[in-house]
C-alpha cells in the first residue's frame, strides 16, 4: 500500500491511515466500535456519520468528503479500482485485488478484509460482502474482523441492504435471502441483467431493459417501472434509472409515482437519503440535495466512480 508525500490543493492527506495493514496496528481511537446484532436478529446499522460523498479519480485516487456539498475532500487511498460507502464505513478495492475497509472518521485506520482475488465490494450496516474472482460471494457481519461466510457461487453481482442479501448469478437468475447469513435463498426473477435492493424493496432490470420493483415480502408482486433501462438504483422511497441513451430519471414515494428527469449524458447514478448524484460522460460528478428539482453542484472532475452515503445506511 502506498502513501503520498505531499498534499494537493483542497485535499487532506491521511498517510498514517494508509500505512496500516490488517493486524499490524491497533484500531486506534479514531475507529468506531464494532456494530452489533440487534435483539431481533437483524443486522445493526453502522454507526451514524455525516452524509458522505466518495469519488474515484481516473488515476486511482479515492477521495471522500463528509458534511455539506462544499466540504473538503480527503484523500483516502490510491491505486483504487472501486470505492464503497455505508454509514461510517469506507471500503476500497486496490488494483492488486485486496479489499480494505475502515470504520469511524475519515482518518481511521484501514483493515485488510480480503487479501487478493476480490473483484467487487459491497457495504450495508454491519455487513461487508465481496465477490471473488472465482465467482463466489462472501459476506461477514459484525466487526471488521468477523468471519466470512460463503453465500453463493457463480455470482455476477452482489447486493446488500439491511438483513437482505441478493445475488445475480451468471445464468441470469436473481436470488434474495432475508435474515441471517444462513437463511434460505428465494429465486426472485430470471432473465435478469441487474439487481438492486433497498429496505423492503427489490428491483431488477430484465435483459429486455424493463425495470421491475417490488416492495414488501420476498413474494410480493412485481411492478413495471420503466423500459429501455441500463441501470436501476434504489434508496429509501426513491427509485432511479439511467436509460440507454444516458437520460437519468428519479421518482419518490410509491411505486406508481411520477418520474422526474434529472440529467442527461449520465453513465452512473447514485442515491442516498435526500441526495442524488450523477457521473457524466465527461467525468464530472454532480450531486444535488433536497427535492428532485434541487440545483446540481459540481463536486469533482476526472471521475470514474461515484458513491454516496446518507451516513445511516
Amino acid at each position: 500500500m502506498t502513501t503520498r508525500s505531499a498534499t494537493r490543493p483542497g485535499l487532506v492527506l491521511l498517510g498514517a491511515g494508509l500505512a496500516c495493514a490488517a493486524g499490524l496496528l491497533p484500531a486506534g481511537p479514531g475507529t468506531a466500535a464494532a456494530s452489533t446484532r440487534s435483539q431481533t436478529g437483524r443486522p445493526a446499522q453502522a454507526a451514524v456519520a455525516p452524509p458522505r460523498i466518495g469519488v474515484l479519480k481516473a488515476g486511482g485516487d479515492a477521495l471522500v468528503k463528509e458534511g455539506g456539498l462544499w466540504a473538503r475532500w480527503v484523500l483516502e487511498h490510491d491505486g483504487v479500482v472501486q470505492i464503497a460507502l455505508a454509514g461510517d464505513r469506507i471500503g476500497v478495492i486496490t488494483g492488486d485485488g485486496r479489499a480494505w475497509v475502515k470504520e469511524g472518521g475519515l482518518s481511521a485506520r484501514w483493515v485488510l478484509e480480503r487479501d487478493g482475488g476480490v473483484r467487487h465490494l459491497a457495504l450495508s450496516g454491519d455487513r461487508i460482502g465481496v465477490i471473488t474472482r472465482d465467482g463466489k460471494a462472501w459476506v461477514k457481519e459484525g466487526g471488521l474482523s468477523a468471519r466470512w461466510v460463503m453465500e453463493h457461487d457463480g455470482v455476477k453481482q452482489l447486493a446488500l441492504s439491511g438483513d437482505r442479501i441478493g445475488v445475480l448469478t451468471y445464468d441470469g437468475r436473481a436470488w434474495v435471502k432475508e435474515g441471517g447469513l444462513s437463511a434460505r435463498w428465494v429465486m426472485e426473477h430470471d432473465g435478469v441483467k441487474q439487481l438492486a435492493l433497498s429496505g423492503d424493496r427489490i428491483g431488477v432490470v430484465r435483459t429486455d431493459g424493463v425495470a421491475l420493483v417490488k416492495e414488501g415480502g420476498l413474494s410480493a408482486t412485481w411492478v413495471a417501472e420503466h423500459d429501455a433501462v441500463k441501470r436501476l438504483v434504489l434508496a429509501g422511497d426513491r427509485i432511479g434509472v439511467v436509460r440507454g441513451g444516458g437520460a437519468a430519471y428519479v421518482k419518490e414515494g410509491g411505486l406508481s409515482a411520477s418520474w422526474v428527469p434529472e440529467n442527461t449524458n449520465v453513465v452512473e447514478l447514485a442515491l442516498a437519503g435526500d441526495r442524488i448524484g450523477v457521473l457524466k460522460v465527461t467525468g464530472q460528478a454532480l450531486v444535488k440535495e433536497g427535492g428532485l428539482s434541487a440545483s446540481w453542484v459540481t463536486e469533482n472532475t476526472g471521475v470514474v466512480d461515484l458513491a454516496l452515503s446518507s451516513g445511516a445506511d
